[in-house]
């Protein structure tokens, strides 16, 4: 069976195993009885933090109007636009396809020097190459999004200081685009910016919630919509909020303590299978040669490195706890 054949088999073996995840996985009516379910279950729960978990939520579907469109869900082009705004960096798409293209010719590159195996160049070259911007990005996010977090709560209790002593919301949020540093402050100077140039601050709030895709600030935006709108204590409500936003990020450092020792273990089994390879690779070169040079091989260890791969994101995904 030469290398076509091979491949063809890899591919059709890969799309039945997908094939079969998407069936067990479950279809879309499993996944609206689930959510059916879980309402129910917050309706009818005895806990506090469901029911305002629940309040919130119908807040939100009753606030979207029917023409809602999720930031980003237009198009792929439109989500990595998105995705690279959430940065904080002066980035755009045509340099983040660049960058990722330069790698991918790099990386390519430099192992075919060393290996002259083209496939096997162009397979690491595209899963390293395309991996690392992504990674990175992500990375950055996620850098943006804690600081924000932590920071967010200082903000708000600051707009509350400004409210009890008489100051309109408009000119509370200017104070605080100015007083906090960080993220907070960044996102609170184009809210105020937006209303200068004519925007409601109901609409430059949602602007930035679409932008940020921080559960925290939708609360905010939330709150401040549904007080202009019912009238009440502004800054009663925004001090439990704060309140609740500070215990949730205690929570989040709690789960984080207690489930260290599992991300440890995660760690350490995702990468055991590629420090093996290395380790073989110094010990006994002429055995793994084979990997480089017989397209079968080749074939082999990009299909395991895959699979490796989903194993450590799967790995991933079941360690890390959202609250």
């Amino acid at each position: 069976m030469d290398f076509i054949d091979t491949l063809i088999v890899t591919l059709t073996i890969f799309a039945g195993l997908v094939l079969v995840y998407t069936v067990v996985a479950g279809s879309g009516a499993g996944k609206a009885q689930k959510r059916r379910m879980q309402a129910v279950r917050y309706r009818h729960s005895e806990s506090l933090d469901a029911k305002v978990d629940a309040q919130f939520k119908r807040a939100i579907a009753a606030r979207k109007p029917k023409a809602y469109k999720i930031a980003g869900s237009g198009s792929r082009t439109e989500a990595l636009a998105v995705r690279l705004n959430r940065t904080g960096k002066p980035w755009t798409v045509r340099q983040y396809i660049y960058v990722t293209l330069g790698l991918i010719g790099a990386i390519a590159a430099v192992l075919f020097i060393f290996t002259r195996a083209p496939m096997l160049s162009l397979g690491v070259g595209l899963m390293v190459g395309a991996g690392i911007p992504h990674w990175w990005v992500g990375r950055l996010i996620n850098k943006r999004t804690n600081n924000f977090i932590t920071k967010f709560p200082d903000g708000i209790e600051l707009l509350v200081r400004g409210l009890r002593s008489g100051l309109p919301v408009t000119e509370t949020l200017g104070i605080v685009s100015t007083e906090i540093p960080g993220p907070v402050g960044f996102e609170f100077k184009m809210i105020i910016d937006r209303i200068k140039v004519g925007k409601t601050m109901e609409d430059a709030l949602q602007d930035t919630a679409d932008k940020l895709g921080i559960p925290e600030f939708n609360f905010f935006t939330i709150t401040l919509a549904i007080q202009r709108e019912t009238g009440g204590n502004l800054a009663e409500t925004l001090s439990n909020l704060a309140n609740v936003l500070r215990q949730r990020a205690q929570m989040k450092l709690k789960i984080r303590a207690m489930s260290s020792e599992s991300k440890a273990s995660a760690y350490i089994v995702g990468s055991l299978p590629f420090l093996v390879f290395a380790a073989i690779m110094v010990i006994n070169p002429n055995y793994m040669t084979q990997f480089f040079i017989d397209d079968r091989l080749i074939v082999a260890g990009l299909g395991a490195g895959v699979w490796m791969g989903i194993g450590v994101w799967m790995m991933s995904k079941m360690i890390n706890f959202e609250i």
